[in-house]
């Protein structure tokens, strides 16, 4: 019987390590796929469009030509499209937070007669597909004549995330001890000044995680974007990127397009590099109870 036991161990054991070897070697073989993949558009971006279509493009023969950053940055419009991701994603965001936070902290933490209805409803928007209220919205927007209004754009970007930020920080605000407020109200803190000075900081990983969820979701869209940002002034990068590729089949400037991906894809590689550890810690510390 020991023996028996001895046996099924060493084999569940043996079974656990082929597993995890697996899983790390899938793991290992994304990395360096990613990593290449990343690198072959970076060292484009430094190269000439005859030197991409060619065997010998990692020599760099004609040197590094940083005029494609600045072909990109200027000629391509790029420093166009770039500000006005920039300046929706801000200020998207940053609205975000002050909506979602006070909503999910009083829906987590007040008991009130339409609470659980509330909260079904921003789950329930969660559901539904942007395709089912693009058409209509679109409608009611011509109307109103406010298509390539930079004040819609970033109201739509805002309103579509709301769901998702108060859900999200919903569950860190339940996990946190009650004690806080208890202590706040002993004290004389009224509930507004509790939640921004004591509860807010508290959640400091869930705001940030959020932020970067929603700033890299504001900043990748496409499909609004095209749909009521079509001139050339308001549109986002993702759509003018677009637009830029399309336009490759006239200029053959890859080296500048390359360029121009590299620069769309600083601001979230920036993002992540920096901020990755309060991510990680967003993303796990929401299922702890505090």
């Amino acid at each position: 019987m020991a023996f028996d036991e001895m046996k099924n161990a060493g084999t569940s054991l043996w079974w656990r390590r082929m597993v995890r070897s697996a899983g790390y070697a899938l793991l290992i073989t994304w990395t360096v796929f990613t990593f290449l993949l990343i690198g072959w558009v970076v060292i484009a971006s430094f190269s000439t469009s005859q030197e991409i279509f060619s065997d010998h493009m990692f020599k760099f023969e004609s040197g590094f030509h940083f005029d494609n950053y600045v072909k990109a940055w200027n000629t391509q419009r790029v420093s166009v499209f770039f500000m006005n991701s920039l300046l929706y994603t801000t200020i998207a965001c940053t609205a975000l937070v002050l909506i979602s936070a006070p909503a999910a902290y009083v829906l987590a933490r007040f008991k009130f007669k339409s609470n659980a209805f509330l909260q079904n409803m921003f789950a329930a928007g969660l559901g539904i597909p942007l395709i089912m209220v693009i058409m209509p919205l679109f409608g009611l927007v011509s109307r109103m004549h406010l298509t390539n209004n930079r004040f819609l754009i970033i109201f739509l970007y805002t309103a579509m995330n709301i769901p998702f930020g108060v859900f999200y920080l919903s569950a860190f605000f339940r996990n946190l001890s009650p004690t806080y407020e208890e202590a706040a109200a002993i004290d004389g803190c009224p509930p507004m000044k509790t939640f921004w000075k004591i509860m807010f900081p508290l959640v400091q990983p869930g705001i940030v995680t959020m932020s970067v969820f929603n700033f890299i979701t504001v900043w990748n869209e496409y499909f609004m974007s095209l749909i009521f940002a079509n001139r050339t002034q308001v549109r986002p990068v993702a759509v003018g990127l677009y637009n830029m590729i399309q336009a490759m089949r006239y200029t053959g400037d890859w080296g500048g397009m390359f360029a121009s991906v590299v620069i769309v894809f600083l601001p979230t590689f920036i993002l992540y590099l920096f901020l990755s550890e309060k991510v990680i810690a967003g993303v796990t510390s929401g299922a702890i109870k505090g």
